[in-house]
């Protein structure tokens, strides 16, 4: 892997000596701490919310968010360390219900090489997982709640059935409400404050583009992680961000751009007035 962008600065110096074999622009293996310095979460979140939600999706060359309905054909052995990296790093993965159902997703596991990082921050040993449900249609004997290390979050709306919210709480689940409108949706704008609420301020949402979308017209995603794959898959699937439009473009700024195999891991931040 190499640093394409920021690049380190120059010496000014002519007697300085070049950059050693370890430069973070040349080609080597990074190291799990040095990738967790690299996408650190700032001290203090931006917005109202007291919460700082980052994205981490991939995409084709083309455009796809995802082969044959699943991102995994995407993927690389980097950008799957770069994934549990961004993990390590998170109070709560917040996923769309339609994803964990696609995904299989599982709890997240407790990881020794962040242990030490996590609980200097106060962080639990793993990130919860929140799942946005409005219907609640979830399977509650899956493992991610039976097994959690950290109980899993349930995001819904208003009028979720009472039914499926007591089944959801008796497989240990935390179920929260976000949105009180008729409508019975998920206000998506409203669940970083609910996920702050709990003590989950380090968010990051793994999708799926429905999610994404949501949440980026709401005008409340704070960050983009989004890796390049170098693949052509053509088809019709979805962007990383599939939904509504937005009424004006949000403007984010490049803050990083890694490079390893032909993949590129970007990052960029949302511009605050």
């Amino acid at each position: 892997m190499r640093r394409l962008f920021p690049l380190p600065a120059l010496p000014t110096d002519p007697s300085t000596p070049p950059p050693a074999a370890g430069d973070p622009v040349r080609d080597r293996e990074w190291g799990l701490d040095e990738l967790a310095d690299a996408y650190a979460y700032p001290e203090r979140p931006h917005s109202a919310s007291g919460a700082y939600l980052r994205a981490n999706m991939v995409s084709s060359l083309d455009g796809a968010a995802h082969h044959d309905g699943r991102s995994k054909p995407l993927s690389s052995e980097t950008d799957m360390r770069i994934f549990g990296m961004l993990r390590g790093l998170a109070d709560a993965v917040v996923v769309g219900a339609g994803t964990v159902r696609k995904e299989g997703y599982r709890p997240a596991r407790a990881r020794e090489a962040f242990s030490t990082r996590r609980a200097a921050l106060g962080q639990p040993p793993a990130p919860a997982i929140a799942v946005v449900s409005a219907s609640l249609e979830l399977d509650f004997s899956a493992p991610l709640f039976t097994e959690p290390l950290v109980p899993t979050v349930v995001i819904t709306g208003a009028r979720a059935a009472e039914d499926r919210v007591a089944a959801a709480k008796a497989a240990g689940a935390q179920v929260v409400r976000a949105g009180a409108g008729p409508s019975g949706r998920v206000d998506v704008a409203a669940v970083p404050t609910a996920l702050a609420e709990l003590g989950y301020t380090r968010l990051l949402t793994e999708g799926g583009p429905r999610l994404l979308a949501q949440f980026a017209t709401a005008g409340v995603l704070d960050e983009l992680c989004l890796a390049v794959a170098p693949l052509m898959v053509a088809g019709d699937a979805a962007r990383i961000a599939n939904g509504p439009l937005a009424a004006e473009p949000e403007r984010f700024s490049l803050a990083s751009v890694l490079e390893d195999a032909g993949f590129l891991f970007t990052r960029y931040c949302r511009i605050y007035p």
